[in-house]
């Protein structure tokens, strides 16, 4: 069956987004796909802002929209509540932090059939919240190979190429029925979990460079560190699910808390220790000081050179502490040590 005849489902999980989701929503009505073959569920957790009355509001002049409830709240929840109330053949995850390209959709399904892929997705143009120091800091951190490492969703490709896991995704929905839903245990990284078994099955994932979104990450440092404590809490675990690490790059934050830590206490007893730790200290900060400068130049911001290194700190910190934990519950069995806040 071609790509044009084949009626498409978008789900995007939402939960107090009354700041963006007109914007996500509205590029999501101006895709190119033909409009009678799209439905767009959003999946409410019960906000308590002004979301589900700007949604209402839409909904009321597009029949497409169909504003459903996750009474649990989590995003895998509400991603398991769209698949099974879809009607299409293909499932098409957004986010409502992100706007999107007109061909979005169009050409995620037609490079999908094309390439025979159980998931594609496309590549996160990070743009900031605002037009603040503090806000262009992080997101050009998380657009940075120095920030997110080899992450080539959020760093870019110059060519379509298979890997290990996409933002969002667009699916054939027969492979839920092959693999499962979505993991409704994993409160945060449920798209690597799944992708992750994805794989494992013998599926092919694809990131398709031509199509872009454009993603407005958190507004503040605490937000962010929040954020990414959580992803790195949960990443042992979709490590234990899948059976392997997903990625070695993952293990670069860790290990740097864990060095911050136990190098700093054996260079207390170990002079020469010390002279290393702070030598590596050094080259760290002489790293986020030159991308700084740089950004500062180009933007003509000069306190990116001082937002960009706190913000490069705060990513890889938040990110290893929240690992290290993670490590701490999975080899306690402790499900408690897990935690979730937007």
């Amino acid at each position: 069956m071609s790509a044009p005849n084949q009626l498409v489902s978008i789900i995007i999980p939402i939960l107090n987004e009354e700041k963006i989701i007109e914007s996500c929503l509205g590029s999501v009505l101006k895709q190119d796909y033909p409009k009678e073959l799209m439905e767009i569920l959003l999946v409410d957790g019960m906000s308590t802002d002004k979301t589900r009355d700007i949604i209402n509001q839409m909904k009321s002049q597009d029949e497409r929209i169909v504003l459903l409830d996750n009474p649990k709240r989590n995003v895998p929840c509400a991603l398991n509540i769209g698949i099974k109330a879809s009607k299409g053949d293909i499932i098409v995850r957004m986010d409502s932090h992100s706007i999107y390209t007109p061909h979005y959709i169009s050409t995620l399904i037609k490079k999908m059939v094309e390439l025979d892929a159980w998931n594609v997705g496309g590549v996160l143009t990070t743009t900031p919240a605002n037009d603040t120091a503090k806000c262009t800091a992080i997101a050009i951190c998380l657009s940075h190979p120095f920030g997110v490492g080899s992450s080539l969703f959020r760093i870019g490709s110059s060519s379509i190429v298979e890997t290990d896991t996409v933002p969002f995704g667009c699916f054939k929905k027969s492979i839920f029925e092959k693999i499962g839903y979505f993991d409704e245990t994993m409160l945060r990284n449920e798209d690597e979990e799944i992708n992750g078994r994805i794989r494992r099955a013998g599926g092919k994932i694809y990131l398709i460079p031509e199509v872009t979104m454009k993603y407005i990450p958190r507004d503040s440092l605490a937000k962010l560190f929040r954020m990414y404590y959580q992803y790195g809490l949960w990443k042992p675990l979709v490590n234990k699910k899948v059976g392997n690490a997903v990625s070695w790059r993952q293990f670069a934050p860790p290990l740097f808390v864990f060095g911050l830590i136990f190098g700093l206490i054996l260079g207390l007893f170990i002079p020469f220790f010390l002279k290393i730790y702070i030598s590596v200290l050094l080259i760290y900060l002489f790293i986020t000081l030159f991308v700084g400068i740089r950004q500062a130049i180009k933007h003509s911001k000069p306190s990116l050179c001082f937002y960009i290194p706190i913000t490069f700190f705060y990513l890889h910190v938040s990110y290893g502490i929240g690992y290290l934990w993670g490590l701490c519950n999975w080899f306690r069995g402790d499900k408690m040590g897990y935690t979730l806040d937007r």
